[in-house]
């Protein structure tokens, strides 16, 4: 049986790879197998970002949870995190994210969140995937007066925003904070959260037009808002992507704060205050190994996840710890949300600076990052999983990490979400790590040719 989940859910180009049809059949598996221990009419709650096609998706989506006889109740635009948040305030048993996060505009996606807000389970996902693509005769349609309704949540992002501002305790005012909205969700939820903090906000990117979601800006583009905050010398500059559950950041002088430098600052804040639960950060292998200095030389034990914020979420459920994250920006703080959140990390993170009294570069001096090079290549479907077997893949890897020993890593693995397979290499030189990049990622197009 073929996937339709990745690490985050399921993902394609919109339309044509991941079709109405199939959105439709994730709606009626999805409703059936969330809902299933429900007494009542299941409820199923539905948000989105700004791309063009999310509209169509959620038709569908709509018409496939309806059909088998649940409610949809629709948001309309929202970050990933208010759905995560909204499902449970609501009392819904599921909700659903339409959105490719970061990915460029003819990309879309379907995250699936339980009745408690988490995303779901690798074994929970088998089991909508075995629905669609191996029984899809036990999907049973309803009709007459028992299919679904729909009905529209008018104040959802007025929900999330009061959610969000009620997080810190005092204000945000006297800082001057330039904000990338990635032309994304964050575009109908940021001014009001950090206006509402009282903070001097600049927006950048925030006119959705349905196209230019995540198009030179927001978390994976940054250079933008680093200009715009040295030109309107802002204090710092804080930049989403486009369902907004990631944050990246950039200091006074345009430099990039990125994910691992922020879990730092929130990690030695948080010990600081008693809120760092067994003194424990969640990372992932992709953290920078000056993460790794920075834990050691503050006393603060570092746990070691798999790539994705789920896998960083199970081990914060299961060992009580309070923060996670990745170098990407996707931040957890366990107090107060169940999935990464941007804009929950830039408000976080406001406050911080405020309450230090000094400046953002200051703060983000307090972790040196390794020089580290990162090469995505393209591979054909028949590659997906099968490169780690090239015998010649395998010996260049060994090759080149015996070369670095313990002043650098290499790190080669599979996107969840896109057909790539993403070489890593991190140490003290950037010359030697970029040619070892370099040659890596050669010998993976030679071996594992795209389509």
């Amino acid at each position: 049986m073929g996937r339709l989940f990745g690490t985050d859910g399921a993902r394609g180009v919109a339309i044509t790879e991941l079709t109405c049809e199939t959105a439709m059949q994730i709606g009626r598996a999805a409703a059936i197998v969330l809902a299933k221990k429900t007494k009542h009419k299941p409820k199923i709650i539905i948000g989105k970002d700004t791309r063009i096609s999310s509209d169509i998706l959620e038709s569908a989506l709509v018409a496939g949870i309806c059909s088998i006889g649940a409610d949809a109740v629709i948001l309309g635009v929202v970050p990933t995190p208010a759905v995560a948040y909204l499902v449970e305030k609501y009392e819904a048993d599921a909700g659903v994210m339409i959105s490719a996060s970061h990915n460029s505009v003819e990309f879309n996606g379907i995250k699936l969140f339980d009745g408690t807000g988490y995303k779901l389970s690798d074994e929970v996902e088998e089991e909508i995937e075995a629905l669609i693509l191996d029984n899809p005769e036990k999907i049973t349609l309803a009709s007459g007066c028992d299919v679904g309704r729909i009905s529209y949540a008018k104040d959802a992002a007025w929900d999330y925003i009061r959610h969000i501002i009620k997080t810190i305790d005092g204000d945000l005012s006297g800082i001057k904070v330039a904000i990338d909205c990635a032309n994304g969700s964050a575009s109908v939820t940021a001014e009001r959260i950090f206006k509402g903090l009282g903070a001097n906000v600049m927006l950048i990117h925030a006119e959705p037009d349905g196209t230019n979601i995540n198009e030179k800006c927001g978390s994976t583009y940054l250079a933008a808002i680093s200009e715009f905050v040295r030109s309107n010398k802002c204090h710092l500059g804080v930049a989403f992507d486009g369902d907004a559950d990631r944050c990246l950041a950039v200091d006074e002088n345009g430099e990039v704060i990125d994910g691992d430098k922020l879990i730092a600052i929130f990690a030695k804040h948080m010990r600081d205050t008693g809120k760092l639960n067994r003194n424990t950060a969640v990372v992932t292998v992709m953290t920078n190994l000056g993460f790794t200095n920075f834990a050691k030389a503050n006393g603060i034990n570092m746990l070691t996840t798999k790539v994705g914020d789920r896998y960083i979420l199970e081990q914060m459920l299961l060992n009580d710890y309070s923060l996670g994250g990745e170098q990407s920006g996707h931040i957890i703080f366990r107090e107060f949300a169940k999935t990464g959140d941007g804009q929950l990390t830039a408000v976080q993170l406001m406050n911080i600076l405020k309450l230090s009294d000094t400046s953002m570069s200051s703060l983000a001096g307090i972790m040196e990052r390794y020089p580290q090079v990162m090469i995505n290549v393209k591979i054909a479907s028949k590659w997906k999983e099968n490169w780690k077997n090239v015998d010649e893949i395998e010996q260049i890897i060994d090759l080149y990490q015996k070369k670095l020993g313990s002043t650098g890593r290499i790190l080669v693995r599979e996107s969840g979400t896109e057909p790539l397979v993403r070489v890593m290499v991190e140490g003290k030189r950037f010359d030697l790590i970029n040619d070892i990049a370099v040659k890596i990622a050669d010998k993976i197009k030679e071996c594992c040719p795209a389509d």
